[in-house]
């Protein structure tokens, strides 16, 4: 489904005035584009934002990658060639010779080693957001400086899919030997783009890197971004002084783009593989009370707000904890019968107000803490208070930059928040990675523990078919539910407006791929 949805949005950027995608590469140029979030650190490996990867990517590679023409198919990066055995428990990776980092030392398998034991197991005071991905690596060998192996203890389907995630940023082994947090401070990656310069609140500069692995990549000259969001992104990309965002836009902000821009403008639209979730403070009363989470989940009515949001923010569809029309999704006749999503929003609230009368929170407060991205996160903060406000709770709404924000929910500051929920790829290990018990997933915020979640998570992890994988999702999803841990809201849609000079970017499901900009070129 991701595939078909990814070709629709290419599809119609074809169809916009001066189709970019067959001509040649041209050498040459400044790409300017925006990013809408300050990145908190430098670390791949502790950051799950776009306000981090957006920055980053330029300036590392990975083991893999996803082929953002061809989504979601895999394709080597610094690997040369890759191999798994029958069993599936042992995958061998040929790693290219000529690859080097910025500062000239060349790349081997030890760095490839030294940064996925990082990332697996990660040293004291070392944040690795993923490790839980990596769980079943049981050892990784090095026979010699261009070969790496890994052996697993145990089959994990999406084993592959993990080793070509955008945010596992090869990292110098010989940095890490002597600062294991190295990354938070300092950026040297073996990308296509040397890092210049980041001047906090205003923009990041990179420069083509001479002696990149791949012959006559990258296409540009250097690439300038620029903390630019809301209406003044808006304003620079349609008077020119900047030539991308590669986010998202509202339908509103497209509309506005391409009547403005005309057969200057491609339009890309695909599915995306992205929510916001409200997280609930389990640790913090009174949201320890199961009851005040289920009333403010069954509160919230996501068909009608589904429809009202989608005017306005870049938000369509309604959907459990996996994308709508991903193979393991949820149907809708599934989907209503889940805590949250009934259709009868009259007699959900009059349940809310019942819940909250018997936990003696009738006029129950609430801080709800949001980010300051205008879209989705404040359109979608306000749905929410007025979704509570019709059972008489009332809401502080506090919306903070991405690095205090992101500090407040890694640190269990906060009662109820917005947070959001994206992968770089369709698949229920990584979905419901956020879900699971807090001492088995740095993503899980909410600060429970839940066993059942855990051995579901497992086991669907397992499955011998898809079948099976299905029905044990679902188990999943009606257990976290009832629990009330979460309340998933809309999954977004993302539509991206550039300049049609801007050629080799192609949209995907996830605004995580696709952003080391060594395939972007400029049209003269």
């Amino acid at each position: 489904m991701g595939r078909k949805l990814v070709w629709a949005g290419v599809l119609l950027a074809l169809s916009m005035p001066g189709p970019a995608f067959a001509d040649q590469p041209t050498k040459g140029g400044i790409l300017s584009f925006a990013i809408g979030g300050e990145a908190p650190n430098y670390d791949c490996h502790a950051n799950y934002s776009f306000s981090a990867i957006h920055w980053l990517a330029p300036h590392y590679s990975t083991l893999l990658k996803f082929d953002t023409s061809a989504y979601p198919s895999i394709v080597p990066d610094v690997a040369e060639s890759y191999s798994v055995s029958d069993d599936q428990l042992t995958y061998t990776f040929k790693l290219r010779r000529n690859v080097q980092f910025h500062d000239g030392s060349p790349m081997t398998s030890a760095d490839v080693k030294a940064t996925y034991e990082r990332i697996s197991k990660p040293p004291k005071d070392v944040i690795s957001l993923r490790s839980t991905l990596f769980e079943d690596v049981a050892s990784i060998e090095t026979p010699d400086p261009f070969t790496i192996v890994f052996k697993l203890s145990k089959r994990d389907a999406s084993m592959l899919a993990n080793f070509a995630s955008p945010w596992n940023c090869i990292y110098s082994g010989d940095k890490l030997a002597k600062d294991a947090n190295f990354p938070r401070t300092s950026i040297m990656g073996t990308g296509p783009f040397v890092f210049v310069e980041h001047a906090k609140g205003s923009h990041w500069v990179g420069k083509r890197f001479d002696r990149y692995f791949i012959e006559g990549k990258p296409y540009l000259d250097g690439f300038r971004a620029v903390l630019m969001s809301g209406p003044a992104m808006i304003n620079a990309l349609q008077g020119g002084q900047i030539v991308a965002e590669f986010r998202g836009f509202s339908p509103a902000e497209k509309s506005r783009l391409v009547d403005a821009l005309g057969d200057k403008a491609t339009v890309q639209e695909s599915g995306w593989s992205c929510k916001l979730d409200i997280l609930f403070n389990t640790a913090k009363k009174p949201f320890d009370d199961v009851r005040i989470r289920r009333a403010l989940n069954i509160a919230i009515g996501r068909w009608d707000g589904a429809r009202s949001l989608q005017r306005v923010a870049f938000v369509r569809e309604v959907g459990g904890v996996i994308r709508p029309g991903y193979e393991f999704a949820a149907k809708k006749e599934e989907l209503t019968k889940y805590p949250g999503y009934s259709e009868d929003i009259a007699a959900a609230r009059s349940e809310a107000k019942r819940l909250l009368k018997e936990a003696g929170v009738e006029n129950l407060k609430v801080t709800l803490l949001n980010r300051n991205l205008s879209m989705p996160y404040t359109p979608t903060g306000l749905f929410v208070i007025d979704q509570w406000r019709q059972v008489g709770v009332s809401v502080d709404h506090v919306q903070l930059e991405t690095s205090p924000y992101q500090a407040s929910l890694q640190s269990g500051n906060y009662d109820v928040g917005i947070n959001a929920a994206c992968d770089f790829m369709d698949e229920p290990n990584l979905q419901l990675l956020n879900y699971i018990s807090k001492d088995l997933s740095s993503l899980n915020y909410g600060n429970y523990i839940d066993r059942t979640l855990d051995d579901l998570y497992e086991k669907q992890k397992r499955a011998a078919n898809k079948a099976e994988r299905y029905a044990l999702v679902r188990q999943f999803e009606q257990r976290l539910f009832h629990e009330a841990y979460t309340a998933p809201l809309i999954w977004w849609h993302r539509i991206v407006v550039h300049h049609k000079q801007v050629r080799g970017w192609y949209i995907t499901p996830s605004h995580y791929l696709g952003q080391d900009l060594a395939s972007l070129w400029l049209a003269r």
